[in-house]
C-alpha cells in the first residue's frame, strides 16, 4: 500500500499528528521558581527578598517578610513628566483603579504604572519570569494600557461614504435597482464590513516595562534602587534599571529531594570501591586461582594493614590500663604467692640470726 502526501487528507492527518506531538511536548515543559534565574555558567540569582509585601490589616509586618520592603518602588521620570510606581516580581502594594484600557479584574495584578493628567496608565501585569541573558538579568512586564490604535483602511472609509450617499439620495439610477435578495446580500456585506472596521479600531499594542538588574556591592545599601532609563518614541516600552544586592551571582541552595555535592561524592566513592572489589575478586579467582580470603585484591597489603591496626589497638589499650585506678575492697591474701614469699624471707632471716648467735657462742 502506497502513502502519498499529495492528497489533502494525508496532509491534514500529518499536520494533526504534528500538532498533537507539539502539544504533548508543551505539557512536559516545566518552569523554575518564580523570581529566580540560573545562568549557563552555573550562577544563581534570587530576587524574592526584593519583592515588596503588603502589610497586614492591623498594620503589622507579614510573618514571612524577613526584611522585605513594605512599600512600592518609586522611580522619577525627570524630563518624561511623570513618576513611576512599580514592584519586583509582584503586583504593586498600593491598589490602583480606573486604569485606562485594562479590565477591572486585572487591576490587582498590575506591577508598574504611572499617572499623567489624572489618568492611570499600566505598564504591565505581574510576572516572575526572571531571565539571565549573559551578564544581564532581565524582568519584563507586558499587557499594560494601550499605546496606539491601527488606522482604518482607506477602502473601507470610501465604501462607507459611497454607501451613505446612495442611501440618502432621492433618485436612483435603474442600474442600481436590484431585487430583495440582492438588497439583503448588500446589507449583510455592509454589516460585515462595519464589524471588520470596528475590529481594526481595537488597539493591538500595549505598554510594557523592561527592568535590567545589576549587582550592588555597597554594604550600606538597605534595598533595591530603581531608576527610569528611557522609553521608545511610541511610548510603548519603558526601560528601568535596578541595583540590588540580591542581583549578585550566588550558589543555588540545596533543594529537598535532590542530590547534593556530598551525596554525589559518596555515590562515586561507593561505585569505585564496588568496581575495585568485584574486578579484583574476578581476577584473583579466574586468573590466579585463589580461594578464600586470598581472592580479595591486594590481600597481602590489606592483611598487613589489619595486623598493624590490631597491634596499635593492643598498645593503646595496655597503655591506658596503667592509668586506671585500682579497685577498692581488694587486698592481698596471706595465702597468695606474694604473701608466701614474704614469710619465707622472714624465716630465712630468723635462721641467719640463729646461726649468728650460735657462732658467737
Amino acid at each position: 500500500m502506497r502513502f502519498s502526501l499529495d492528497s489533502p487528507p494525508a496532509i491534514l492527518a500529518l499536520l494533526s499528528l504534528t500538532s498533537l506531538s507539539l502539544a504533548a511536548d508543551a505539557d512536559k515543559t516545566t518552569t523554575s521558581t518564580a523570581c529566580t534565574a540560573s545562568s549557563t555558567s552555573g550562577a544563581f540569582f534570587d530576587l524574592r527578598p526584593d519583592i515588596a509585601l503588603k502589610k497586614n490589616a492591623d498594620g503589622s509586618k507579614p510573618a514571612h517578610s524577613n526584611g522585605a520592603p513594605l512599600v512600592d518602588y518609586k522611580a522619577k521620570g525627570y524630563d518624561y513628566g511623570s513618576n513611576f510606581t512599580l514592584n519586583i516580581c509582584g503586583a504593586v502594594v498600593e491598589p490602583v483603579d480606573e486604569v485606562l484600557g485594562v479590565d477591572p479584574g486585572k487591576w490587582q495584578n498590575i506591577s508598574a504604572y504611572y499617572t499623567s493628567k489624572g489618568d492611570v496608565y499600566s505598564l504591565g501585569l505581574q510576572s516572575g519570569n526572571l531571565i539571565s541573558r549573559g551578564k544581564e538579568l532581565v524582568l519584563q512586564y507586558t499587557g499594560g494600557s494601550p499605546c496606539g490604535k491601527s488606522k482604518k483602511s482607506v477602502d473601507s472609509a470610501n465604501f462607507e461614504k459611497r454607501s451613505s450617499t446612495h442611501d440618502g439620495a432621492s433618485y436612483r439610477d435603474p442600474d442600481y435597482e436590484h431585487d430583495d435578495d440582492n438588497d439583503d446580500a448588500t446589507t449583510a456585506t455592509r454589516t460585515g464590513t462595519a464589524k471588520s472596521t470596528k475590529e481594526t479600531d481595537e488597539p493591538k499594542r500595549r505598554k510594557s516595562a523592561t527592568i535590567f538588574f545589576s549587582c550592588d556591592r555597597d554594604p550600606g545599601a538597605t534595598g533595591a534602587q530603581v531608576s527610569f532609563i528611557a522609553t521608545d518614541p511610541d511610548e510603548c516600552n519603558y526601560v528601568f534599571k535596578a541595583k540590588s544586592q540580591h542581583a549578585c551571582a550566588g550558589v543555588e541552595p540545596h533543594k529537598p529531594g535532590s542530590v547534593g555535592p556530598g551525596s554525589v561524592f559518596l555515590i562515586i566513592f561507593a561505585i569505585t570501591v564496588l568496581v575495585y572489589l568485584l574486578g579484583g575478586i574476578f581476577y584473583q579467582r579466574t586468573v590466579a586461582n585463589a580461594r578464600g580470603w586470598k581472592q580479595l585484591p591486594n590481600y597481602t597489603l590489606w592483611a598487613s594493614v589489619w595486623a598493624f591496626l590490631c597491634d596499635w589497638f593492643v598498645i593503646v589499650t595496655s597503655s591506658c590500663a596503667r592509668f586506671m585506678p585500682n579497685r577498692r575492697g581488694y587486698h592481698y591474701i596471706s595465702g597468695s604467692p606474694a604473701g608466701r614469699g614474704r614469710s619465707n624471707r622472714d624465716d630465712e632471716n630468723r635462721l641467719i640470726d640463729q646461726y649468728d648467735e650460735e657462732w658467737e657462742d
